[in-house]
């Protein structure tokens, strides 16, 4: 912990690349994990997240999502998440990019959030332009099991989340890869790089001779170019908070 905190104090551009495990701390299934949601058997999530599927049948989407997307509401950042926000706030961290849709980062309090697979903070009509609904207000709607439908038009809404079969926000990505650029340090939190261009971003970094280190419990294609790696993500935090805040974080 006291090298990763002097690589942090050292650094002029540090940043967070974040996936599914640090949220599986706050009791929310990871992806390719042993117990993850693609392990599941009586839930096909390829069909749920196919855009092909959603255009025929969104009622797929929303009832799948029912406790999954639509129950995030409930569940509270780990200390993963609020660590990374009180780095941020104490000047140590310049951006958090995130393959998650679940919001937990801004939960948490952080404020240069980039989500490169989107997320369901807005719903929005595939037919009618500038139509924006917040996930507050779509939650009571999905949660008494009917969808939430366009003021204007009436067809049902699609949350701003990435589906298979779309392209990932343009913006989001190219904000991604110029942190990723600048970044001196990026902390790979809680992802296995498999899925890309997300998978692609540290090598940006390490391309322009800045440092990388991973937290995570599965094996990584990058491990062996990390500073360091660690992987009990959970335990890992509570020793950082313990060495930067021993008297608590004001």
């Amino acid at each position: 912990m006291k090298k990763i905190i002097d690589y942090l104090k050292e650094a002029k551009h540090a940043v967070a690349l974040t996936g599914a495990g640090v949220s599986t701390l706050s009791g929310i299934k990871d992806f390719r994990g042993p117990d993850g949601i693609y392990k599941m058997k009586d839930v096909d999530y390829n069909r749920m997240f196919d855009i092909e599927t959603f255009y025929e049948d969104p009622s797929i989407y929303y009832r799948k999502a029912k406790d999954f997307i639509y129950g995030l509401d409930a569940k509270e950042p780990s200390i993963v998440h609020n660590t990374l926000a009180k780095l941020e706030k104490a000047g140590l961290l310049k951006a958090i990019i995130t393959q998650n849709i679940d919001l937990l980062h801004q939960k948490a309090g952080s404020a240069t959030v980039i989500e490169v697979h989107g997320s369901a903070r807005i719903h929005y009509c595939l037919h009618c332009p500038g139509i924006r609904v917040p996930y507050e207000e779509v939650v009571p709607i999905v949660r008494r099991d009917e969808m939430p439908k366009c003021p204007k038009c009436g067809r049902v809404l699609k949350p701003a989340i990435t589906f298979f079969g779309e392209s990932l926000p343009a913006e989001a990505i190219n904000e991604a890869i110029r942190q990723a650029q600048e970044a001196d340090l990026m902390l790979v939190l809680g992802t296995s790089l498999t899925v890309y261009p997300a998978a692609g971003l540290p090598d940006y970094t390490l391309r322009n001779g800045g440092k990388i280190i991973i937290v995570n419990n599965q094996p990584t294609p990058l491990d062996r170019s990390a500073e360091l790696k660690l992987e009990d993500l959970g335990a890992s935090f509570a020793e950082l908070e313990k060495e930067l805040w021993p008297k608590g974080f004001c």
